[in-house]
């Protein structure tokens, strides 16, 4: 099973979302993700400054099985994006939920967040077979 830390929340298309102080939340694919994808070898990230809708494909993870795009866990700014990523894509494979985040995002409303799929969730989401 993989890991789901208990304080993030959960996109359906397996992103994770982490608010960091100051009300930006920080973005990522999850521990299922990466694993799906195998050895991630380039990451798309968005340009800081870019506004996002909720569900917007914003980038894309591209790995030696696939690309698949990453959405946009809310509504927002992006404010920042891993530069580390450029030169180490295999971040998200090693530590997708810390080293390997991708983007940060100012969300337009704060309280979108809590409408995003809890740990437990999520865990029935992969136990379902939605992942």
């Amino acid at each position: 099973m993989s890991r789901i830390p208990e304080d993030l929340r959960f996109t359906k298309t397996h992103e994770w979302v982490r608010v960091l102080p100051g009300g930006v939340v920080e973005v990522g694919i999850t521990d299922h993700a990466q694993d799906a994808l195998g050895d991630v070898v380039f990451v798309e990230a968005p340009e800081p400054g870019r506004r996002v809708a909720a569900g917007e494909s914003y980038g894309v993870v591209e790995s030696v099985k696939a690309a698949s795009d990453l959405y946009s866990p809310v509504a927002g700014e992006v404010t920042a994006v891993n530069g580390e990523l450029a030169s180490a894509p295999e971040r998200i494979n090693q530590d997708a939920y810390g080293a390997g985040w991708i983007a940060r995002i100012r969300p337009d409303d704060a309280a979108s967040v809590s409408e995003l799929l809890s740990p437990a969730d999520y865990r029935r989401l992969l136990e379902s077979g939605g992942g």
